[in-house]
């Protein structure tokens, strides 16, 4: 039903007031998520600001705002620009920030082997295809994949000196995402033998002696377990949260649930479980699954613990062969189970990390 209101930016913006953030549950007008309102004519046009390009409800509040200005006498067309700007994650006095980098967030697991590294890549580039700007460190000074994984394994960075004296390191580039890695100064067969104190201090030149530029997310693919690297990342910096990677197996999540404590307890927030390889989908046969590590289990620990399942990944065969050619799953098959559940993660993430610094606001 039509309203008898006189068209004018003020009646549209009173028309905008009662839709809200469905996160936040505040209004998208007193959020200042409406800017830029326009008329010509029967037309109304307005510009939609979101917290994270990523958002995975930002069709539906299109929906909402379209509805809601057509109620209005004289409408006939509404025309919404979609753009975003990432809320910066609050600053810790004991903790200091990097220039440029609004959200830092880790991507964990209490055990190796259980597809971390893969799925941080496949996060970051998710989330760079959403249109945000996105680095991914290392953090596994032992065991660095990063540079297969994203297509990077030849690349040649530089190291500068930069203005305070200190040599500053430019990281490698693909996919959308800024790369730094500890392969990237050592020899491929080099192994990495050192002391707690030796890799805090290459993590902390990962993450303040690189020219990241601005960055709306840093994903830290952190080493697996609960020990120097995971310490020294969430007492240096001030953390946007944590997201713990698992299998279905029982030993996986004993681990997990671990893990999962550790940033409790160091105060870095919880962003949920991911369950990875948590069924095998046969390429001959793809309307079948397999739980070949059991099933549930991701689940079942994010309900025991409180936290948050942000989603399945399957176990696919183009998921390794991304991984080992340098194509990651959600740029070479988009369109798989293993890809769409990605982005689904990636998305669930850059919602949680937009709500939390809004609310800080409001």
């Amino acid at each position: 039903m039509k309203t008898s209101v006189p068209l004018s930016v003020d009646a549209v913006l009173a028309a905008l007031e009662p839709v809200q953030d469905p996160e936040l549950g505040k209004s998208l007008v007193q959020l200042n998520m409406i800017r830029n309102v326009t008329l010509e004519g029967g037309t109304v046009a307005f510009t939609l600001v979101l917290t994270t390009p990523a958002c995975p409800l930002k069709e539906l509040i299109v929906d909402d705002c379209k509805r809601a200005v057509l109620k209005l006498d004289g409408v006939t067309d509404v025309e919404v620009e979609v753009t975003a700007e990432t809320p910066a994650q609050a600053s810790l006095p004991d903790r200091q920030g990097i220039d440029g980098v609004k959200n830092i967030i880790a991507i964990s697991s209490g055990k190796g082997g259980v597809g971390k590294s893969s799925v941080a890549v496949n996060v970051a580039v998710a989330l760079a295809q959403t249109g945000a700007k996105v680095g991914l460190l290392d953090a596994d000074i032992y065991g660095p994949n990063g540079p297969n994984m994203l297509g990077l394994a030849d690349a040649n960075v530089m190291v500068q000196a930069g203005e305070d004296g200190k040599e500053v390191l430019e990281p490698a580039f693909n996919h959308g995402v800024k790369l730094v890695s500890m392969a990237f100064l050592i020899d491929r067969d080099q192994p990495v033998i050192w002391r707690g104190p030796m890799l805090n201090g290459v993590i902390r030149q990962f993450l303040y002696q690189v020219t990241w530029g601005e960055l709306d997310y840093l994903i830290v693919d952190m080493p697996p377990g609960t020990g120097d690297a995971q310490l020294t990342l969430a007492q240096a910096v001030p953390m946007a949260g944590a997201a713990i990677v698992t299998t279905p197996q029982e030993v996986a999540l004993l681990d997990s649930r671990k893990g999962l404590k550790m940033f409790e307890q160091l105060g870095v927030p919880v962003l949920g479980i991911v369950e990875n390889m948590s069924y095998f989908v046969p390429p001959d046969l793809p309307d079948r699954r397999y739980d070949i590590f059991g099933s549930g289990g991701g689940e079942k620990t994010a309900k025991e613990l409180g936290v948050e399942l942000l989603g399945c990944v399957p176990l696919e065969i183009p998921m390794r062969e991304g991984g080992d050619c340098g194509v990651p799953i959600v740029v070479a098959q988009p369109d798989s189970a293993s890809a769409q559940a990605l982005k689904k993660i990636a998305g669930q993430i850059a919602a949680q990390i937009s709500v939390a610094a809004l609310r800080d606001r409001v």
